[in-house]
C-alpha cells in the first residue's frame, strides 16, 4: 500500500504544534472568539468605524450624475416655491398704492410672477420625484444584490453561525427601512434643508432682527433634535434586533413544522414567539415615546418664536420702522419655517430606524470569507485519461472550530488516486469534518491538504469545484425540475447527459414515473418527492459533474435497503478510477470501498482494507460482528 497515515493509538497524544501560542495570547484569542460568538447570537456584527458612511458612500458613486441633476431641480424647485412671499410683499408695499394711483401693472406682473412660480415649481417637483425615485430604486437593487452576492461568499462557518433568518431580515426588513428613508424621508429631509436656508437667507434680507430671532430659534431645535438623535438610536438598535428575532423564530418553526408538530411543540414555541413579539411591541414602543419628546419639544420652541416674531414686528408696523408688506411676508415665511418640524421629526425616525438597519448591512458586509479566494491562482495538472481519480494528501493537517476546541489532532494522511476510502467511526469522532477539510468548506488550522500536489488553498473555486464534488446527507434540491437540479453542477449537459447519470445511479425509472418526467418541478427543497429520491437525485448531480474526487458524507443514509443496494451496485461502475471518500454510518456502505479508515476522537486510529480489519480484533472488527449480528436478529 503507497499511502501513510498517523495512524497512533486513541490514547497516545499528537505531537505539539511548531509553534505553542503565548498563555496570554491564548487567553486573548479565546476571549475574542467568545465576544465574536456572543455578537454572532446577539445580531451585532460590529461595522468597522466609517463602514456605514463608506456603503452608503458606493452606493451612490455610480449615481452621482443623477444624484447632481435631482439637486439641481430641488434647488430650482425651492427657488420658486420662496419666491411666493416676496411676491406677496411686493404686492402690498407696490402694488396696492400703484391701483390707488390707477396703475395695474405692478399687481398684474405680481400675480403672473406668482403663477409662474407656481406652475414652475410643480413641474420642477415633479421631475424631482421621477428622478430621485430612480435613484432611490437603483441603490436598494445596488444593495440587495450586495447582500445576496455576499452571503454565498462568506464561509461555511459563519452560516453555521449565522441564522438565515437574519440573513432574510437584512435583505428584506433592514432594506426595506433603507426604501422608506429614501423614499419619503430623505426628499423631506432635503427639502426641510433647503427651504430652511432659502427662508433664514431671506428673513435676514427682510429684517436683520425678525431674520436673527428666527436663527436663534434653530439653535435650540438643533439641540433637541441631537437629544433626539442620541437617544433614538439606541432604541432603534434594540428595534432591529428585536424584527430580527421574530422573523428567525418565524422561519425556525416554520422549517421545523414537523418535529413541532411531531414534538408538540407547538404551546412552548407559541410561548417563545409572544415574548419576542411583545420585545418588538416594546421597542415600538421606545421608539414612539421619543418621537413624542421631539415632536412636543420642537413644537413648543416653534411657537414661542412665532408669537414673539408676530408681536414685536405688529408694535413696528404700528412704530412705522417696519413695513406691513415686509411683515406679512416674515410671517408666511415663519409658518413655512415652522411647519415642516413634524415632518422633520418623521424624516428622523425613518432616519434613525434606517441607520440602525444600514450599521447592520454594513457589519454583514464587512464579514470577510474564512475560506477566502487565493491572490494568484493556480490550475490543476492536466488528467492522464477519461476517467481517473486524484491524489489527495493531508499534510501535517489540525484543525479547530472558531468557537471550540480542536477536533482534529494534527496526521498525515494519503490517498492515491483512484481509490475509494471509507471512513467509519462514532458519531462526533471527526469524519464530517475531514470531509469538509477536503472539500474545502473550512481550511485546516494547520498543515496543508493536496489535491494532486496542489494546495487547495491556491486553487480558485471554481477550479475546486470542477475536480472536488461532495453530496451530503441533507441532498438539498432547489425549486425548479428534476433536470434542472440534476444539471446543477454543469448547466451546459444536455437532456442525453442529464439521462444518462441519472440511469447510471438508478434513478431513471422513477424520474420517468413522475407526472412530468425529468420536467416536473420538484419543489420547494424537493418536497414532492421521497427522501431517498432526493438522495439519488443528488448523486446523480454529483455523477454529472463528473469531478475527479467525490465526496459522500453519510450519503446513503436517506435510503431504504434495496436503495442503498442499487446505489451500491451503480457506484462500483461509476466510481471505477474516481478517487472517492465515503463518509458512513451503515457498514453495508463499507463494501464498496478498497480501503477503510477508522476514526476516533479525531484521530485514525485503523488503517486497512475491509478484509484486513474484519480479520483483526479492532475496532472495526468489533463495528462489523454487531452490524452482522443485527443481521442475523
Amino acid at each position: 500500500m503507497t499511502t501513510t497515515v498517523d495512524n497512533q493509538p486513541a490514547d497516545v497524544d499528537p505531537p505539539p504544534p511548531p509553534h505553542e501560542p503565548e498563555k496570554g495570547q491564548a487567553q486573548g484569542q479565546a476571549r475574542e472568539q467568545a465576544q465574536e460568538q456572543d455578537a454572532f447570537s446577539q445580531d451585532t456584527l460590529p461595522a468597522p468605524d466609517g463602514a456605514t458612511g463608506a456603503l452608503l458612500r458606493s452606493l451612490l458613486a455610480p449615481l452621482k450624475g443623477r444624484v447632481a441633476f435631482t439637486a439641481v431641480l430641488l434647488l430650482l424647485q425651492q427657488a420658486a416655491v420662496q419666491a411666493g412671499p416676496l411676491l406677496v410683499a411686493y404686492a402690498i408695499d407696490r402694488g396696492v398704492p400703484a391701483v390707488r394711483a390707477n396703475d395695474y401693472g405692478p399687481l398684474i406682473a405680481v400675480a403672473v410672477g406668482y403663477a409662474l412660480c407656481s406652475l414652475g415649481g410643480a413641474a420642477l417637483q415633479y421631475g424631482f420625484i421621477r428622478s430621485a425615485a430612480r435613484v432611490n430604486q437603483d441603490v436598494l437593487l445596488d444593495l440587495r444584490g450586495r447582500i445576496f452576492r455576499h452571503a454565498q461568499a462568506l464561509s461555511v462557518d459563519f452560516h453555521e453561525r449565522y441564522t438565515s433568518g437574519r440573513l432574510i431580515s437584512r435583505s428584506t426588513t433592514d432594506v426595506e427601512s433603507l426604501r422608506e428613508l429614501l423614499d419619503e424621508g430623505l426628499q423631506e429631509l432635503i427639502t426641510v434643508i433647503l427651504s430652511t436656508a432659502y427662508i433664514l437667507a431671506l428673513l435676514l434680507w427682510l429684517d436683520l432682527g425678525i431674520g436673527g430671532v428666527a436663527v436663534g430659534s434653530f439653535v435650540l431645535l438643533y439641540l433637541l433634535v441631537r437629544v433626539y438623535q442620541r437617544r433614538a438610536a439606541a432604541v432603534y438598535r434594540k428595534r432591529s434586533t428585536a424584527i430580527a428575532a421574530v422573523i428567525v423564530k418565524f422561519t425556525e418553526t416554520l422549517n421545523g413544522i414537523r418535529p413541532v408538530r411531531a414534538f408538540r411543540r407547538e404551546r412552548a414555541n407559541d410561548a417563545e414567539f409572544h415574548r419576542l413579539n411583545r420585545t418588538h411591541e416594546h421597542t415600538n414602543g421606545d421608539a414612539m415615546l421619543e418621537m413624542a419628546r421631539y415632536v412636543v419639544g420642537s413644537r413648543l420652541v416653534a411657537n414661542t418664536a412665532v408669537a414673539g416674531m408676530v408681536l414685536w414686528g405688529a408694535y413696528r408696523v404700528a412704530d412705522d420702522t417696519l413695513a406691513l408688506g415686509v411683515l406679512a411676508a416674515a410671517v408666511l415665511y415663519l409658518r413655512r419655517l415652522y411647519d415642516p418640524i413634524d415632518r422633520l421629526g418623521m424624516f428622523l425616525n425613518s432616519h434613525q430606524s434606517a441607520a440602525a438597519s444600514l450599521e447592520k448591512i454594513a457589519g454583514l458586509l464587512a464579514q470577510a470569507p474564512t475560506v477566502p479566494e487565493p491572490a494568484a491562482p493556480r490550475e490543476l495538472p492536466a488528467l492522464a485519461s477519461q476517467h481517473p481519480g486524484r491524489a489527495v494528501e493531508f499534510s501535517g493537517v489540525s484543525f479547530s472550530y472558531r468557537t471550540g476546541g480542536e477536533v482534529l489532532p494534527r496526521f498525515d494522511l494519503t490517498i492515491p488516486a483512484g481509490q475509494t476510502v471509507a471512513v467509519v467511526g462514532s458519531t462526533g469522532a471527526g469524519k464530517s469534518t475531514l470531509a469538509k477539510l477536503l472539500a474545502r468548506f473550512y481550511d485546516p488550522t494547520d498543515g496543508r491538504v493536496l489535491l494532486d500536489g496542489t494546495d487547495l488553498r491556491d486553487l480558485a473555486v471554481p477550479e475546486l469545484r470542477r475536480g472536488v464534488v461532495m453530496v451530503t446527507q441533507e441532498a438539498f434540491l432547489f425549486s425548479g425540475t428534476v433536470a434542472e437540479n440534476i444539471a446543477i453542477g454543469r448547466p451546459e449537459a444536455s437532456r442525453e447527459d442529464i439521462e444518462r447519470a441519472a440511469k447510471a445511479i438508478g434513478a431513471h425509472d422513477f424520474i420517468a414515473a413522475l407526472p412530468d418526467g425529468y420536467d416536473t418541478d420538484v419543489r420547494k427543497r424537493g418536497g414532492r418527492i421521497s427522501a431517498g429520491q432526493r438522495q439519488l437525485v443528488a448523486f446523480a448531480r454529483a455523477l454529472l459533474a463528473d469531478p475527479a474526487v467525490l465526496i459522500l458524507d453519510e450519503a446513503t443514509s436517506s435510503l431504504d435497503v434495496p436503495g442503498e443496494r442499487a446505489v451500491q451496485r451503480a457506484m462500483d461502475t461509476v466510481l471505477h478510477g474516481r478517487t472517492a471518500v465515503v463518509i458512513a454510518h451503515r457498514l453495508s456502505t463499507v463494501e464498496i470501498a478498497d480501503r477503510v479508515l477508522v476514526m476516533a476522537d479525531g484521530r485514525v486510529v485503523e488503517d486497512g482494507t475491509p478484509a484486513e480489519l474484519t480479520a483483526s480484533e479492532g475496532r472495526f472488527a468489533r463495528l462489523h460482528r454487531a452490524w452482522r449480528d443485527s443481521l442475523v436478529g
